[in-house]
């Protein structure tokens, strides 16, 4: 039975995607094709663990009108909602596909002001909330503690839950500083960041190895884009490539990546396979256009691709939970 999840979204937004035939300045744009989507990191994540067939809690903050739709969208999905009233109103971010140029342009406002009250009331639902995995995931809002992430991992830590993190800046420094991480997946660039200077792949493999042996954290996963991503633990770090696939939009990549693997070790994956099917996954959602993510269909066909040369004993178990 799959471990229960919780997705953390301080700062979730509806995603609006649409095409025009051609983005030129001053002119209006005709678009066309428009979807609204439940959106924001944590909210894609628990969009992906249940296309992969589970059923997360999650965990979002929602305001103003723009909440209401909000809810109302993830109230569609086969996720268990536990919706925060804000004061400020729900972001929409806007993201539109040139025809002509094959080019994607994106819009991503930064939101509303969280209260302080608000973000006691989601820490205290962080306390009352059943879970074994927490995703702390994304972008802060505004007027939150920059040790938003590290006041939740504490809270999972001293509930026995495995703590996912995704951020970047002071969010992951500071959760990062205060321990208990169980998978932290910064990108190179987030990485580089962290440690003040540019990387190449074994340099980043070598500085993740370094967060890991402070004990800060258990696994790191360094998302490298079309260039795979490498996979750090206390034995070590490998590299794994990408599929080359069709490029249709990189919205959700990451957060694709962060739900495949943790909906894989909340079923009891090793973290080395669930790594495999986060590369299936970000890629899948490369794949698709707007604000789609993955599809359930081309994840298990590029990771089945994938999987020739792996223990093939975890390959059928990873086939097995994908397959009930």
């Amino acid at each position: 039975m799959m471990k229960k999840t919780l997705s953390v979204s301080l700062n979730p937004a509806i995603d609006v995607s649409c095409t025009a035939e051609n983005i030129k300045p001053t002119v209006k744009i005709r678009t066309h094709d428009q979807v609204n989507d439940p959106g924001g990191c944590g909210v894609n994540v628990a969009r992906v663990i249940e296309r992969l067939g589970g059923k997360p809690d999650l965990l979002y903050l929602a305001g103003g009108v723009t909440g209401a739709m909000l809810q109302e969208i993830i109230g569609e999905l086969s996720v268990i909602g536990h919706p925060i009233r804000a004061s400020g109103a729900t972001r929409i971010s806007y993201t539109v596909r040139d025809l002509e140029q094959g080019l994607e342009y994106r819009f991503i406002p930064e939101g509303p002001e969280i209260k302080d009250a608000e973000f006691e009331q989601a820490l205290n639902l962080a306390y009352e909330l059943d879970y074994e995995y927490i995703v702390l995931t994304g972008s802060l809002p505004k007027n939150a503690p920059l040790d938003a992430y590290a006041q939740f991992a504490k809270i999972a830590v001293e509930r026995g839950a495995k703590v996912i993190l995704d951020s970047s800046g002071r969010a992951l420094s500071s959760a990062l500083s205060h321990g208990g991480i169980h998978l932290a997946k910064p990108s190179l660039e987030e990485l580089e960041q962290l440690v003040g200077r540019r990387l190449d792949r074994d340099q980043a493999g070598a500085e993740a190895m370094k967060i890991i042996n402070r004990g800060s954290c258990e696994n790191i996963v360094v998302s490298l884009g079309a260039d795979g991503a490498i996979l750090a633990r206390k034995s070590g770090y490998f590299h794994a490539s990408a599929p080359k696939v069709k490029t249709g939009s990189a919205v959700g990549a990451g957060d694709s990546f962060v739900a495949a693997m943790v909906f894989s070790l909340a079923n009891g994956i090793s973290v080395e396979e669930a790594f495999h099917l986060g590369i299936a996954a970000g890629s899948a959602a490369v794949i698709t256009t707007g604000t789609q993510l993955c599809r359930r269909e081309d994840v298990l066909r590029l990771y089945r691709r994938a999987s020739s040369e792996r223990d093939q004993v975890e390959v059928r178990k990873m086939l097995a939970v994908l397959d009930t």
